[in-house]
């Protein structure tokens, strides 16, 4: 006998939420119960594409389904989370988990209290890409990572290093796996109330440097990161989904053969840059699937409650920094 499928709501169905609930509604495992949505025309128009009901309110939104995805501005997250929350409703939660550390302790403690999972929507951590690092990178020394995009009022609520360095953020603490020793930040406002582009120098205490720029006020969107660890150097662009990879293994290799004449001196065509083999995936598609396989299965997600405060305080530290020298 089959299962039954876990019941899924979408607070807030904009710009993303809108996804959130196209892929609730085809997810083998999930049925789309319904979903809430403040502006009354925006409401009707997705609950009409994917056949689902509009709820009155997030606590109506709360008491028909099992797990919701709050998909609001982040300053109104611990708003809509409460309620849910005391309705015992499992919660995907879109980055960052909330807009402070009080905020985000606030909400986990209500998760704690009501027995529920929160996953948070760092949805990095399910690119194919993060998965390859995962099983190739394990002792990073430097990382550069560059996420940029051209300016839109969405997002603004909150300046860049919440809306688009966070990313990087908690895919560095990921990989690196070391206490910070010391952050260093910069960053400029230009058309938004905060910062609009920053940069972040993250050193850890096991000597890794991660140096990571953030842009809001670029002409396109990149998303790309290198990785220098003793035995290696990637480069890998999770827009894209693709990357290549030098070993020094390979780089051994080659030297031998330039010395024994196999290669000409200077023939750098020669040195062996692999393409890196990635199953490309819909990341939002796999981070839905993960969350409600854990609702399923009763299960701590991948990416909970621990990981999105880390990587909030981190956020937030930089944010201060960068506010404290433009003072």
């Amino acid at each position: 006998m089959a299962s039954p499928k876990i019941r899924c709501g979408v607070a807030g169905v904009g710009s993303l939420g809108q996804h959130h609930a196209r892929i609730y509604s085809t997810l083998p495992g999930a049925e789309l119960a319904g979903i809430f949505e403040p502006n009354a025309a925006r409401a009707k128009e997705i609950s009409e594409k994917f056949s689902c009901r509009v709820f009155g309110s997030v606590e109506e939104l709360g008491d028909a389904c099992d797990a919701v995805s709050v998909v609001v501005p982040t300053d109104k997250h611990e708003q809509v989370a409460l309620p849910l929350l005391a309705r015992k409703t499992h919660l995907l939660i879109e980055k960052p988990i909330c807009a402070s550390l009080a905020e985000a302790e606030r909400v986990l403690a209500s998760a704690r209290q009501n027995g529920c999972l929160v996953q948070v929507g760092h949805i990095e951590h399910f690119n194919p890409v993060m998965s390859f690092l995962e099983k190739e990178i394990d002792e990073p020394r430097y990382i550069t990572a560059e996420r940029l995009a051209p300016y839109q009022p969405r997002g603004t609520e909150v300046g860049v290093v919440l809306d688009l360095m966070i990313h990087d953020i908690g895919i560095v603490l990921e990989l690196v796996k070391s206490p910070i020793a010391k952050i260093d930040s910069v960053g400029v406002t230009v058309l938004s109330k905060s910062e609009d582009i920053a940069n972040a120098r993250i050193q850890f205490e096991n000597g890794c440097v991660a140096n990571l720029s953030a842009s809001r006020m670029a002409t396109k969107k990149m998303r790309e990161i290198r990785i220098f660890q003793s035995d290696a150097y990637l480069s890998l662009d999770f827009m894209n989904q693709a990357g290549h990879l030098v070993k020094k293994s390979d780089i051994i290799a080659y030297g031998l053969k330039m010395k024994i004449g196999l290669v000409k001196a200077g023939d750098l065509s020669a040195i062996p840059v692999k393409e890196i083999p990635i199953e490309k995936g819909e990341p939002l598609a796999l981070e839905l699937a993960h969350f409600v396989e854990s609702v399923a299965k009763a299960r701590q997600p991948k990416v909970g409650g621990a990981l999105a405060k880390s990587a909030l305080e981190v956020a937030i530290t930089i944010t201060e920094q960068i506010r404290a020298g433009q003072k």
